[in-house]
């Protein structure tokens, strides 16, 4: 895993100084060493790389080239196909010169152009220069796992795997966009391809950008594809042949998958370790990694204070079945309070829950025990329908087809029995609750309302000036501009699927809980369900084979069956969860640093926010009454973007 950045000027040259100072910024992303090319024939071009040394360790610096230096390459990711791959290019007479995966960059992009990305499998973020052609090729993988950000500025195009990189240059500007921060408050991230930074933006997943640099204006030569998206075909799995085999066939070919997946995931030069949570996903990955490979098996997990997020007595049964070596990270509130500005600064994003800071506290000791790579079991969930969104959703539905029904609404009590204060607890409210919307009950975003309207209460603290930015802004208009055509055909539960997989996962979990995370702790992370070839036999099944009435995840669990001890196989879905607002006060009162962060002129400082209204809500958290998902993640949206905005747009005084 790496970091790179580059830029592309209109007439300057590159300048070698400000590759470095860009790269430096992400020496945490690569500790290992660093490398800058500048173009010869066209020194408008420059590259910069800063390495995570994980394949070929000896030979894999970068930027590299082919053998005429025409063709630059910096990568941050893994190529997991990368020995197939180099097979087919030696025999159709490539020459390689090294063992590294990003020479098979080079060479696949000489052999296809810029069809190369259609054959690998990986995460990655990837930027080519193709001097015979003078473009320059910027490409992500197709779930988003590696970042890719990018800005104009006036000089011309300025791109790096992270924001803090391009704000290394003195004439990108640093601004909040309240619009991205009105799409973080209500989806949990703003939107594919934006950022909460004005003027910059992400290269959405699948997607490749091509800017051709002889044009007289690139910017307006720029052409953006998207070379892969989760398609559910008609909806029904025909076509496929999937309808026509049985439960038991299908499980055996996603086993298969799964254990070829995890084979080529554990491909490295330096040891390879995993994590472990005591849910379904993780341990299904330790047991394929334990009964299918030859890898020793490093287990790692995280347990908690709060008896309501501790899964340690599930660790330690899996532990104890599959003997494992295993280490895990106990955490506290306080741990969480200490490291939260480490947090933010490394997701450059307002994060709505403290989830984030025990994995970088994870992914530390992980680092300190001498592993640099991990296994991890995200994307089963949004793969496999593993949800309780998508269980909730499918009661609604049936809930909207006899709105006056009294028995329907009781399935309601089988949701979130892992909660200590359940919104399906109070009978009456929950009805309520989940009967909103139900007038759009055919719409593609239906299964996601009830999350939206508890998140959208943090616009409430927003200050009246923001509020007008914000405008007559339609969520439900904005998130359908963003669904392809074919969302028409798909069933319900395929829909809720695709706007979790490009809002949820792509924008927070892959991100401010995933690379991020790791990669503050210069750890690489690795997730097999996403696998593309695993989304797509997902994708191709019928829906009641992940969500079997309300058991979720059902071909999966079937497909495990003798692998894993009953309990955690058959164990209901716990999201992972870590302590909220409570971190951040003790003794009835705010921390210290809390309470400068959220006073009055602070918050008037910024402009965004109503210090009134976050008074008052600091006052509900001292007095330990905010028990409930929208107060607590209210108080760390506002914390978090105030940090935000204090590290990187607040003018930092002077030295004397």
């Amino acid at each position: 895993m790496c970091g790179i950045a580059g830029l592309l000027n209109r007439e300057a040259p590159a300048d070698p100084e400000q590759l470095r100072a860009m790269v430096q910024r992400l020496a945490h992303r690569g500790p290992d060493g660093q490398g800058v090319w500048a173009g010869v024939a066209d020194r408008r071009i420059g590259l910069a790389h800063s390495r995570l040394s994980i394949i070929d360790l000896a030979g894999g610096h970068q930027p590299m080239g082919n053998e005429d230096g025409d063709i630059q390459v910096v990568f941050n990711g893994e190529i997991f196909n990368h020995i197939e791959l180099r097979a087919e290019l030696i025999a159709q007479g490539h020459t390689f010169r090294t063992r590294s995966d990003t020479e098979v960059i080079v060479h696949l992009y000489e052999q296809l152009g810029e069809a190369f990305v259609d054959r690998l499998n990986g995460q990655f973020a990837i930027a080519l220069w193709d001097g015979r052609r003078r473009r320059l090729v910027l490409a992500r993988d197709r779930t988003g796992i590696r970042p890719l950000f990018f800005t104009w500025a006036p000089q011309g195009l300025a791109f790096a795997s992270e924001v803090k990189a391009l704000l290394a240059l003195p004439e990108v500007p640093r601004a909040l966009d309240v619009g991205a921060l009105g799409e973080t408050f209500t989806y949990w991230a703003p939107l594919p391809g934006r950022t909460v930074f004005q003027g910059i933006e992400a290269l959405p997943p699948g997607q490749l950008m091509v800017v051709d640099a002889q044009a007289l204006d690139m910017r307006a030569s720029v052409r953006t594809h998207r070379y892969w998206d989760w398609d559910f075909g008609d909806g029904n799995g025909r076509g496929n042949g999937h309808t026509q085999r049985s439960a038991a066939d299908l499980a055996d070919e996603l086993r298969e998958l799964l254990i070829d997946a995890v084979r080529l995931q554990l491909r490295a030069d330096v040891p390879v370790g995993a994590y472990l949570s005591g849910g379904l996903d993780s341990s299904i990955v330790t047991t394929l990694i334990q009964h299918f490979t030859d890898t020793p098996l490093r287990t790692f997990s995280l347990t908690f204070d709060d008896a309501e997020f501790d899964e340690s007595a599930q660790q330690a049964e899996l532990v104890a079945h599959l003997g494992t070596t295993h280490s895990s990270l106990r955490c506290s509130r306080a741990d969480i309070a200490e490291a939260f500005a480490d947090t933010v600064w490394h997701t450059e994003a307002p994060v709505l829950r403290t989830a984030p800071t025990p994995m970088m506290l994870l992914a530390r000791h992980v680092r300190a025990s001498g592993f640099k790579v991990v296994l991890t079991g995200e994307g089963a969930d949004e793969v496999f329908g593993g949800y309780d969104l998508f269980k909730e959703a499918r009661i609604r539905r049936f809930m909207a087809r006899q709105p006056g029904s009294t028995a329907r609404p009781q399935l309601i009590d089988r949701l979130y029995p892992y909660l200590r204060h359940s919104p399906a607890a109070a009978r009456v409210l929950a009805r309520r609750f989940f009967a909103e919307g139900a007038e759009h009950a055919d719409a593609p975003h239906f299964g996601h309302h009830p999350r939206w309207q508890t998140t959208q209460r943090i616009w409430q603290f927003f200050s009246p000036e923001a509020r007008q930015q914000l405008g007559n802004w339609d969520h439900l208009a904005a998130i359908e501009a963003h669904l392809p055509g074919a969302h028409a055909q798909w069933q319900p539960l395929q829909r809720d699927q695709y706007i979790e997989a490009h809002t949820l996962m792509s924008g927070y979990l892959l991100s401010s809980q995933g690379d991020r995370m790791a990669m503050a702790a210069s750890i690489e992370g690795r997730f097999p369900f996403l696998d593309h070839r695993v989304i797509e036999f997902g994708n191709r099944l019928p829906p009641r084979y992940k969500l079997m009435g309300l058991t979720e995840k059902y071909l999966l669990k079937r497909s495990v069956s003798g692998l894993l001890p009953e309990g955690i196989r058959t164990r209901t879905k716990q999201p992972y969860r870590a302590p909220d607002s409570a971190c951040f006060f003790g003794q009835g009162r705010p921390l210290d640093w809390v309470a400068e962060l959220l006073s009055p002129p602070r918050l008037s400082d910024t402009g965004l926010f109503d210090a009134q209204a976050v008074g008052k809500l600091m006052a509900k958290c001292a007095q330990g009454r905010a028990i409930g998902f929208g107060d607590n993640m209210a108080f760390v949206g506002v914390l978090s973007t105030m940090l935000l905005h204090d590290q990187f747009i607040r003018p930092q005084p002077q030295a004397s």
